[in-house]
């Protein structure tokens, strides 16, 4: 449902932009499902942005799939933080 609402939504050009941020073990199914990576795929071609816990993709094995999907991979606790203070738009899933 989410990776459908942002790919349309840039297409649409609803969104100036749009950040997935990858979380726990999400960061293995992306890593791993082809059907996954395809909607990623598809995602990053529409303008959507992707970035990973970095901690979250270390411990699960995930670093260099992630990486060569072009998913940014950054420690995420502060800057969420930041935007959940700030009252950006977040969808959670």
């Amino acid at each position: 449902m989410l990776l459908l609402y942002a790919t349309k939504t840039m297409e649409f050009k609803l969104w100036d932009e749009i950040t997935i941020i990858i979380w726990g073990a999400t960061s293995k199914l992306v890593a791993e499902n082809e059907h996954i990576k395809k909607l990623v795929a598809d995602a990053q071609k529409a303008g959507v942005m992707f970035s990973s816990c970095v901690k979250c993709a270390e411990d699960l094995g995930t670093t260099q799939a992630l990486l060569d999907q072009g998913i940014e991979l950054i420690a995420w606790g502060k800057p969420l933080t930041e935007l959940i203070k700030n009252k950006n738009h977040l969808i959670t899933i």
